[in-house]
């Protein structure tokens, strides 16, 4: 069976749906094939989005409704190993992803785009170098797409894009293992995210609980994938050692979520004759806390006008698509960049840096931080050197040659 389109989008995550959003609304001819029975589910996340990537989802065409905008909270609490905590504001939700990314598949569907669940590409059709389409199975029929333009969207086991040619390969130091579980019935401040930081208790991670009512949460942990215990060992760890507080042995947990989050490695090269990689296929991921539903909608935004112009042209060259790439580093890589940087200062921290920084930092330090603010985080890890100068080695892709000086 064989059906033809303008762009065929492999993956009905947040990125491929929000591309075909905008996609659909410039008058192109979008096909969403998406491997899951289900738009939405499994989800594989800890659900939380800024308020301005909501806003930017309500904007694009979702209603505004908290069934999957989800729970309301003010900023997040950040957690010593010592127990000192520090409060960082900023609003935003934990939505409810599933029910997201259905109104996202409506959504692109009233703009004039087909998603089609339970379809499983597993390979891609060539035209010479050029990506011309994809094969898919459903319920064990073969049906083949064909496009000019193809989007691989199809997340971190993403084999789309290597399919295509394109070097899309992974080290294992730019992976995470990431384990979660919904539990309800626990005992929580539900107006905030909470956020553990431990070398020893989650390894170059951290343990986190997202609220999603007063009573219920996304409990989970994200660790270096390649160490030698596993994320569910840590997690059900520290649910153990933190059970007075909490109450976890009397909650129920009601979802069991877990899978590989790349935290760098991203790819300089992201386009081909015919082919454009977006979201945690390209590893857009935040390196520092492996959030990657937003920088997947915006690199979907880019790639949107990229193809409307290929279209203009009709010219579906590397060289035209390439447009993507020097946006999308223009306006985010870079910063990512630096954000890696910042995370292998984190991995290299032990417990009692931890405790010392929290003593430290100002609110304004902590949010600089988070928005990977190197000029300040500069700053900050200078302030820091003067008392504890053997901090230097830890950030030294930040401070470069202050190193030396600090060091003799």
């Amino acid at each position: 069976m064989r059906s033809d389109w303008d762009v065929v989008v492999v993956g009905g995550g947040p990125g491929g749906l929000y591309f075909a959003m905008k996609a659909a609304k410039k008058g192109l001819k979008v096909v969403v094939l998406d491997k899951k029975q289900e738009i939405g589910s499994p989800v594989r996340c800890a659900e939380g989005l800024g308020i301005d990537a909501v806003q930017m989802l309500v904007n694009s065409g979702l209603p505004d409704s908290e069934k999957w905008k989800g729970h309301l909270v003010h900023g997040a609490y950040l957690y010593a190993p010592n127990g000192k905590r520090v409060h960082v504001p900023g609003d935003g939700y934990v939505v409810e992803r599933t029910m997201m990314e259905k109104e996202m598949a409506k959504a692109a569907t009233r703009n004039g785009a087909k998603v089609l669940a339970r379809h499983d590409v597993y390979n891609v059709i060539m035209d010479g170098n050029k990506v011309a389409g994809v094969r898919a199975k459903f319920l064990g029929e073969e049906r083949e797409f064909y496009a000019p333009l193809v989007v691989a969207a199809d997340g971190f086991e993403s084999m789309i894009a290597r399919a295509a040619g394109l070097n899309t390969f992974q080290p294992a130091y730019h992976v995470d293992s990431g384990f979660e579980y919904v539990m309800t019935g626990i005992h929580q401040e539900a107006d905030a995210i909470h956020l553990f930081f431990s070398k020893s208790e989650a390894p170059r991670g951290y343990i986190w609980i997202f609220p999603k009512d007063e009573d219920t949460a996304n409990v989970g942990i994200g660790i270096d994938a390649r160490d030698e215990k596993t994320a569910k060992y840590y997690l059900d760890k520290w649910i153990q050692e933190h059970d007075k507080e909490y109450g976890f042995s009397r909650a129920s947990i009601i979802e069991v979520r877990g899978g590989g989050i790349p935290v760098g490695g991203f790819l300089e090269k992201m386009t081909k004759d015919g082919l454009i990689v977006i979201g945690d296929a390209a590893h857009q991921v935040h390196p520092l806390h492996g959030g990657g539903m937003f920088l997947a909608m915006e690199a979907a935004g880019i790639a949107a006008e990229v193809a409307a112009k290929a279209f203009e042209l009709n010219d579906f060259s590397d060289s035209v698509l390439d447009e993507y790439n020097k946006r999308w580093w223009e306006i985010r890589g870079h910063e990512l960049e630096n954000a890696l940087k910042l995370r292998y200062a984190f991995e290299r921290l032990d417990d009692d840096d931890f405790n010392y920084f929290a003593e430290i930092l100002s609110d304004e330090d902590i949010l600089a931080f988070a928005r990977g603010d190197v000029d300040r985080i500069k700053s900050i890890a200078m302030r820091a050197l003067k008392e504890r100068p053997k901090l230097a080695l830890k950030f030294r892709e930040l401070i470069g040659d202050a190193v030396k000086g600090l060091l003799g």
